[in-house]
């Protein structure tokens, strides 16, 4: 097979047609490292960017599946850098990521890590195992760890559904990182990072039922949510005027992982404003 383009008058290098390697991520450092995410802040002194941080991200188990959401709101110091940040993405059928902290370089791994597990599906034939992705991810984290120590911490937040579950009404799992790329299994069946996670955890530890179904699992998220937006400035809680409400994304074995209309989320978010403006002595 001639692998020379006649259109553009080039051959494509020979470590683009080896699979020596199932991991783009792999590949992407040896042909071209500038491009992975924690080459953009290298060489940076602690402190010395001032950079938009994602917040608060929350996951909680139902039975089913597992729902993922974040607020919307990015900060830089004591200021709002944007409003309207979408934090939770879908990164194949049966997995998402929530991302807190240095928000352009979450962006880029969070996107790096969607290309990753489709890399290896298609030179593979079949998907990572939902502990294989686990890890992917959790490699990914540690080799951030240079410019984590500069300030520029990158924090993702795992859900995934395990097709493999003996229980598929408890298949839904949630996986948490540190810094240094250590891997947490949450069996709690909640979880929560970034600023306001404290006020968020303490919410969900109050309200998650792991027999509920879809529905109330994204009253639970929006309710923990709104009280890490009520304690921590960093959180964006609804937003009635501007019409910006969490995002979230569902993972279902029937149904894989899919993202919530953005009018299921409105609706539930306007109905926790509205009981909570309704509580007797509610001070705004």
């Amino acid at each position: 097979m001639d692998n020379t383009s006649h259109h553009s008058g080039f051959a494509l290098p020979a470590s683009y047609l080896t699979t020596t390697s199932s991991s783009f991520t792999d590949f992407l450092r040896a042909e071209a490292p500038d491009l992975l995410p924690g080459r953009r802040g290298a060489g940076a002194q602690p402190g010395a960017l001032d950079v938009p941080h994602g917040t608060t991200i929350v996951a909680v188990t139902f039975a089913g599946g597992v729902l993922i959401a974040g607020d919307r709101r990015a900060t830089t110091g004591n200021l709002i850098a944007t409003r309207d940040m979408d934090k939770v993405y879908v990164t194949d059928e049966y997995s998402a990521v929530g991302i807190a902290g240095t928000a352009g370089l979450a962006l880029e791994m969070v996107r790096l890590y969607a290309v990753e597990l489709a890399h290896y599906e298609k030179l593979e034939g079949v998907s990572l195992s939902l502990d294989g992705k686990t890890n992917k991810l959790s490699m990914m984290v540690k080799a951030n760890l240079d410019v984590a120590m500069a300030g520029l911490a990158v924090l993702p937040l795992f859900v995934g559904y395990d097709t493999e579950a003996a229980d598929p009404k408890r298949g839904g799992r949630i996986v948490s990182y540190d810094v240094t790329g250590g891997r947490y299994e949450e069996h709690g069946g909640y979880h929560a990072i970034g600023s306001g996670s404290l006020f968020a955890k303490s919410s969900l530890k109050k309200l998650h039922d792991p027999d509920t179904d879809l529905e109330g699992a994204v009253r639970v998220a929006v309710e923990a949510l709104y009280d890490a937006a009520d304690d921590d400035t960093a959180t964006g809680g609804p937003d009635l005027v501007r019409r910006i409400f969490p995002t979230a994304v569902t993972i279902t074995a029937e149904h894989g992982a899919v993202r919530l209309p953005a009018e299921q989320a409105e609706a539930v978010s306007e109905a926790v404003v509205n009981d909570r403006a309704q509580r007797p002595g509610r001070q705004g």
